[in-house]
């Protein structure tokens, strides 16, 4: 319902699920954060639940660590698509969540968050926006469909450019953002040519908008709190791939929890896996 535009997911659709669950007699319980408002030992052994499943998504948005990235202006794309698409900043002053959209808006990444941010920011008057990527089109990780779409909407792409650095003017606005341009060489751990910089390429970017969509990871709030829980380096749960079982018994994981940022259907696949796997385990 936050994440996800309405151009690619309708509300009332989205409503019509949820809606669907209620009426076969699931209790859904909002403004819980599990991990602070309630653990996972507490929901198996003081609320007596018999199992638990994990489908707590990859919220936590990352960025490059270049100068610049605190100035107004700089944006997470998780930030940025909930503030449009959730608290309904394209109403604004209706809705008192602005957000602040220059004429120039680089997008920075290559997955399907950066083109929703970009398409995004086209919706909320943005004259010219450019994905910034540094990798050629055949590395993008998004689907070949929304890449179509960004660029049938007239979303530049700035492939084999990477930022290195955000500028500010003298109220701390964004109003540039210095690159280098890139090349390909050998391929590295994830099977896609590595970029390298390519020796005298610098130049400037005029921009009053960075969105910065390079990718999340799951936040360790509820990890953190729960030692027994294995997890990958980069924050993402173990389980077992045939059963999503994790290292603690009776305890579930799917969706972005487990594989990082990936799309809306493979998380459901995960959870009809995962809602398998728990009947048979209770049905013993």
């Amino acid at each position: 319902m936050y994440g996800i535009p309405e151009f690619r997911l309708p509300k009332k659709l989205v409503g019509q699920e949820i809606n669907s669950l209620r009426d076969i007699g699931v209790d859904i319980r909002t403004n819980v954060v599990v991990g602070k408002s309630v653990t996972l030992d507490e929901l198996l052994k003081e609320e007596c639940f018999t199992a638990v499943f994990i489908g707590s998504g990859a919220g936590l948005p990352r960025f490059q660590g270049i100068p610049g990235e605190q100035l107004c202006g700089v944006y997470s794309a998780n930030e940025f698509l909930t503030r449009i698409n959730l608290m309904k900043a394209y109403d604004f002053p209706n809705h008192l969540t602005p957000v602040k959209v220059g004429r120039n808006v680089a997008v920075i990444g290559g997955g399907n968050v950066a083109m929703d941010g970009a398409r995004c920011a086209l919706r909320m008057g943005a004259e010219k926006v450019s994905i910034v990527y540094r990798r050629g089109e055949r590395e993008m990780p998004a689907r070949a469909e929304e890449v179509h779409h960004a660029r049938e909407e007239g979303i530049e792409f700035r492939l084999l450019t990477n930022p290195t650095r955000i500028l500010g003017g003298d109220k701390g606005n964004v109003v540039a953002m210095e690159c280098v341009e890139m090349e390909l060489s050998e391929m590295d751990a994830s099977g896609r040519r590595r970029p390298m910089v390519k020796k005298g390429s610098e130049f400037t970017m005029e921009v009053e908008t960075v969105v910065v969509a390079i990718g999340n990871s799951p936040n360790p709030m509820l990890t953190s709190n729960t030692p027994s829980l294995e997890t990958q380096k980069w924050g993402g749960v173990i389980v077992d791939e045939d059963t999503l079982k994790t290292s603690r018994d009776m305890v579930y994981a799917g969706g972005d929890a487990v594989t990082g940022a990936a799309t809306v259907i493979l998380a459901m696949g995960a959870g009809k896996l995962a809602a398998k796997s728990i009947d048979e385990a209770l049905a013993k």
